[in-house]
């Protein structure tokens, strides 16, 4: 049983003709009672009574009261497909890191949620380098985060950059200074982030380049802790530009340009490749896409 057959019964009850029924559907008046026919068969009834006028007979009848409910699931069901196309809706699970969701994600969702608000967004928080095998293992769906390592099974778009600072609390031994030397910070206790960020890995990168092995006295989960322990004098911290604006602006904590550090790193959104998008994830992604750097730049 298809459709199509529950469309040329309905017409013939309509139109109590073979005939009438093809010239309506563009059916030939054979394709028409080839259709009537495999269905008679497959339920093993008649439902048409061929003496003319052609009407249905009672089996026939139940059928058409069932066949007509099921169409018009279907008109429904084409129906909301296609209010979809014009009216985004559904739910979104995004993964990223803390500061992420802090700093950029209320300015991003304000505006989204404003503009779709039939969309509906959870957000999970986690380690930079776990938001890509997150999305990877599809217990996200769309993730925010660095691009600095390549992944075949994701697709990604660049929304802005960001770099790492030095940043200490002004009671620090080092407040005072604009710039400083890698080399000296060879003996600063160190506050950094855990070893399955990112961050983490790019820093680390960068002083074994140099030959330097870190005085790392304390390893924290997220940028967040890591400017709260900074603050508190506890040592220098590594964190993200981005993270730190408010911070900045309060003069609770003062950044340290350490030239060796001074790489942008793309950050971006994330998805599986090749996995279905629907239409709340492809307005989410279309509406990123589109938005100005500045929309993601703190501008405090």
């Amino acid at each position: 049983m298809n459709i199509s057959q529950l469309e040329t019964l309905l017409t013939i009850s309509k139109t109590m003709s073979f005939r009438k029924a093809g010239e309506l559907l563009n059916l030939t008046q054979p394709a028409v009672s080839a259709q009537i026919k495999s269905l008679e068969e497959e339920f093993k009834t008649v439902l048409v009574d061929r003496n003319q006028p052609v009407t249905l007979t009672d089996r026939g009848q139940v059928f058409l009261d069932h066949a007509t409910r099921i169409l018009d699931i279907v008109e429904e069901l084409k129906q909301k497909l296609s209010d979809l196309n014009h009216t985004p809706q559904g739910h979104i699970v995004l993964g990223t890191t803390s500061s992420i969701a802090i700093q950029i994600l209320p300015r991003v969702l304000s505006y989204f949620q404003n503009q779709f608000p039939l969309i509906k967004t959870t957000i999970h928080t986690m380690p930079s380098a776990q938001v890509l095998s997150s999305v990877e293992n599809g217990s996200v769906d769309l993730g925010l985060t660095y691009l600095m390592e390549h992944n075949p099974h994701v697709r990604t778009a660049t929304l802005y950059y960001d770099t790492f600072e030095l940043v200490v609390s002004p009671r620090h031994p080092l407040a005072s200074l604009k710039h400083a030397s890698l080399d000296k910070l060879r003996d600063v206790p160190l506050i950094m982030l855990s070893p399955d960020t990112l961050g983490r890995r790019f820093v680390d990168r960068v002083f074994a380049e140099h030959g330097i092995a870190p005085n790392i006295v304390m390893e924290l989960s997220s940028s967040e802790e890591v400017k709260r322990m900074a603050e508190i004098n506890l040592g220098a911290a590594v964190v993200s530009k981005q993270s730190i604006a408010s911070e900045l602006r309060l003069g609770t904590l003062r950044m340290i340009k350490v030239s060796e550090l001074e790489v942008s790193h793309p950050v971006g959104v994330v998805y599986k490749s090749g996995r279905y998008l629907n239409s709340a994830m492809q307005q989410f992604l279309s509406d990123l896409k589109g938005m100005p750097e500045a929309q993601f730049i703190s501008s405090e």
